[in-house]
């Protein structure tokens, strides 16, 4: 991993993010003590609208945002969305009514929904060797997780000393560093993007999930990891108050285990991911979450007993491992699917539709425990997470190489594109790197458009017109 720093490019968009995380670390605590201070014990239904209008912010603004962003040069659009972030964080202590705090997080993970594909995309473009951008990748998942575990502990000692106020003020300058450090760096310019307008564009990258199968495979992990996620961020509450009769810090132990299964999965991915494919260690590790779920769902319907606590934070810790190990090579996957100038539709695409699974899973995790019990909603979860994994496997063919050879029967003769195809069956066969772009709009197979090679028709060959 520090092999990867010495990029100075990359380096510094990673510090960007770094310090925009621990920003927005803080901000969710100080957030928290706002909801609280303005609706009492209303806090909870506060913070649930807020999750629901960041999700929902995340699902309908990051395509749109991405395609105006193939439009704008990425260090302008990245620096501006910084911005704004930092004019939010540094409004939100001004507020006096709750539809305020509503208005201003909306704001604030638009500007988010805009900034994250955008940087998702450009990481590939600055680190081209695919052992580097893995790298890359698993220095990302530390960062959020490390956020996770440290920002409530500089949260909670800064607040010794000032108001929770003052910590909408470290998050905004945690924003407008990353803003300074974005302008200070050359960024690759996109490719040459293709033609059509702002809504053309937007659908693309769910168009480009749609017809591919690995990508459509990747949204059904995506699903299995919100349905187990959703268990330890919704319910650890009520597991470790409620059923266990812990103290109020355990629940950030529990949350602890969590994100230090993810740091180990991360740290180990990289070497992990030299000797296997992404698809076995998404599809493995994808597996192991209804496990574990159906371990807590005969944990919550058990007497407490000594064992119960170790085996919550064994449980909570291999859902972060697997989590990890099924988001971390994501970013790999969409590489190898989509051309250098359909990256940023495609994160953006990716970026939205996960976030939609979480947009399902959280007030399935939140409403039914309430309801049926810690459980059955366990066991609900893991169905949910078991279901996504099978159809996970069953989209992403086992033997998925890059190349594929297919037939274009409505290209015209001479069209560059063709320059090493040979006639073949009504079109033209041959065979490249494939993924869905303009001139590829269905996946080669049975769904595809080749055709057998009559035996008596004589292959021609073909040259690009000069």
């Amino acid at each position: 991993m520090p092999s990867v720093l010495r990029n100075r490019t990359y380096r510094r968009l990673f510090t960007a993010q770094v310090v925009a995380l621990v920003g927005t670390g803080l901000a969710t605590v100080a957030l928290s003590l706002l909801a609280y201070d303005l609706a009492g014990d209303g806090a909870p239904a506060v913070l649930g609208t807020a999750l629901a209008i960041k999700m929902t912010a995340y699902v309908t603004v990051a395509p749109l945002a991405t395609a105006v962003a193939a439009r704008v040069p990425r260090r302008t659009l990245m620096a501006a969305t910084d911005l704004v972030r930092a004019g939010v964080a540094a409004a939100l202590p001004l507020v006096t009514e709750v539809w305020q705090v509503y208005v201003l997080v909306f704001l604030l993970q638009a500007a988010s929904a805009a900034f994250t594909p955008v940087f998702q995309a450009t990481i590939p473009q600055v680190l081209p060797d695919e052992q580097d951008y893995t790298r890359a990748l698993s220095a990302s998942r530390l960062a959020y997780d490390l956020e996770s575990l440290c920002s409530p502990v500089l949260a909670a000692a800064l607040l010794a000393v000032v108001s929770y106020d003052r910590l909408f003020a470290g998050t905004a300058a945690g924003f407008l560093a990353s803003a300074a450090l974005v302008t200070a760096t050359a960024l690759p310019g996109p490719a040459a993007a293709e033609t059509g307008g702002v809504h053309a564009r937007a659908a693309f990258g769910t168009r480009l999930f749609r017809a591919t199968p690995r990508l459509r495979a990747l949204l059904a992990l995506d699903l299995a990891v919100a349905a187990a996620g959703s268990m330890v961020f919704v319910d650890t509450v009520a597991v470790v108050r409620g059923h266990l009769g812990r103290a109020e810090g355990a629940v950030s132990v529990a949350l602890g285990a969590y994100g230090a299964g993810s740091v180990l999965a991360a740290l180990a991915l990289p070497r992990l991911l030299r000797r296997t494919t992404d698809r076995a260690v998404m599809l493995s590790a994808a597996a192991c979450l209804p496990a574990v779920l159906a371990a807590v769902a005969v944990l919550a319907a058990t007497t407490p007993g000594p064992w119960s606590w170790p085996a919550l934070l064994a449980a909570w810790a291999a859902i972060g491992a697997a989590c990890s190990a099924v988001l971390t090579p994501g970013g790999r996957v969409i590489r190898r699917s989509a051309a250098d100038t359909d990256l940023p539709a495609a994160f953006a695409a990716r970026f939205s539709l996960s976030h939609g699974c979480w947009l399902l899973t959280y007030p399935l995790a939140g409403w039914l425990a309430p309801w049926a019990g810690l459980a059955l909603t366990a066991s609900v979860l893991g169905a949910a997470a078991l279901a996504a994994t099978a159809a996970a496997a069953a989209m992403w063919p086992v033997r998925d190489p890059d190349r594929l050879e297919h037939v274009h029967p409505d290209l015209p003769p001479g069209h560059p594109h063709l320059a090493d195809a040979r006639a073949a069956g009504g079109g033209w066969l041959h065979g490249h790197h494939y993924v869905i772009d303009q001139h590829h709009h269905r996946w080669p197979g049975r769904a595809g458009p080749r055709r057998k090679t009559p035996r008596r028709s004589r292959p021609g060959s073909l040259r690009s017109p000069r």
